[in-house]
């Protein structure tokens, strides 16, 4: 098997020819579109991804594998909207399926929000969307489509293992395995973890997020529709900004928030977001990462914050880091019981094949200055959050 980085440069080198589309990023967003369709109506919601292409194209560090993932993204999201509103207009039904109850693991990320996760979709009772659902949400109503749907979601892991090998390591996927709900969202801060988009990013702060959440509850309603249903358990840290947005589409909802000390985060995050970054742009300013992403994180974190003072008690669960990530078998019952679940003999069992690291996996190191950053950075950025952990720590 070749080297991520020679792969890395036989893809640029194939590419490079189709690279020369970038500078003429609303007619190649024009033919995207004409392919994937559009309802009536939905001109704000394609306007947003034409606006994206646009200024994603802008970044002069762009390689061609970079301008192809930029157009496979916005590709992906406009064929599945279009997709999941067709099916709505074909079984108004869709739209009656009831999301009741739903648990979403929120919380900065690399606090355990997938251990989290996977240990609540241990559950018979509970359903999780799965990668290849994620990817290509809709009926599947045959075994064919299926099996499809399967292959190619597994063809997308397997070129994601080729090109950032590392991100086996720090957060690995399979295709049939639980993933989040950052793969349904919009706009979910996704673009920036590949590219530097300042407009984007700015225009992200003055977003309205409520109709990206109803269209999330949409595509959950058409990956429901005609199957059993069962208690969705729901996770992306990228929720946690918009937890206010969140709670005006599901209001009965429970919100499970992970906690670890920010400066780990920080520095695990930046490292997975640079595995993301090689390839897709060269080179890459470590520091402008550090910089965008403590930024990013720490305002997540204040939004959070902020939003959570409305949240019922009964419906927010606080799960310090060492619940999971010191001792699972102890930590998961006490998860279950505190969402209302019940913690089986059979889950107990199964808790190994969740808690476990990948077999082969190598440990995920990180430090802080690679990025430009300090604890002090950290410190200031965070002080709110950290007040808030230490009292999650006392309780």
């Amino acid at each position: 098997m070749p080297s991520a980085q020679s792969a890395l440069t036989l893809a640029n080198l194939l590419l490079r020819p189709a690279s020369g589309s970038r500078r003429s990023p609303d007619r190649v967003f024009d033919r995207i579109a004409a392919k994937a369709g559009q309802a009536d109506g939905d001109e704000s919601f394609v306007d947003g991804f034409r606006f994206l292409l646009r200024h994603w194209a802008g970044d002069p560090d762009l390689t061609p594998v970079g301008w192809q993932a930029a157009r496979a993204h916005v590709r992906r999201h406009l064929t599945n909207r279009a997709r999941v509103l067709r099916l709505i207009a074909e079984n108004p039904a869709i739209e009656r399926e009831p999301i009741e109850k739903p648990v979403f693991v929120v919380g900065l990320p690399r606090t355990a929000t997938t251990l989290t996760h996977g240990v609540l979709s241990l559950s018979d009772e509970h359903r999780c969307p799965l990668v290849w659902e994620l990817l290509t949400p809709g009926l599947h109503a045959s075994p064919g489509q299926r099996r499809k749907a399967i292959t190619s979601a597994r063809r997308w892991v397997d070129g994601i293992n080729l090109f950032a090998p590392r991100l086996r390591d720090i957060h690995p996927m399979t295709a049939e395995g639980p993933e989040e709900c950052t793969f349904l969202l919009p706009h979910a801060l996704v673009p920036l973890s590949q590219a530097r988009i300042p407009a984007y990013q700015a225009w992200h702060y003055e977003r309205d997020f409520v109709p990206d959440y109803r269209y999330l509850k949409q595509v959950y309603q058409v990956l429901q529709y005609g199957r059993p249903r069962r208690r969705w358990v729901l996770k992306s840290p990228m929720h946690t900004e918009n937890l206010d947005a969140l709670r005006t589409v599901f209001p009965d909802a429970t919100l499970v928030w992970t906690h670890r000390d920010p400066a780990t985060v920080v520095a695990s995050f930046c490292s997975l977001v640079e595995q993301g970054m090689n390839g897709a742009l060269d080179p890459v300013d470590l520091h402008g990462l550090g910089a965008t992403w403590l930024e990013l994180l720490s305002r997540s974190a204040r939004h959070g914050i902020a939003a959570r003072a409305a949240v019922p008690r009964e419906a927010l669960v606080d799960v310090p880091y060492s619940w999971l990530g010191s001792d699972p078998a102890k930590g998961a019952p006490k998860l279950y019981e505190a969402i209302g679940a019940r913690w089986t003999d059979d889950a107990a069992a199964r808790l190994p094949e969740v808690a476990a690291r990948p077999k082969g996996a190598r440990p995920h190191t990180y430090d802080l200055s690679r990025y430009g950053l300090t604890r002090a950075d950290i410190e200031s950025a965070f002080a709110g959050y950290n007040a808030l952990r230490a009292e999650v720590d006392r309780a």
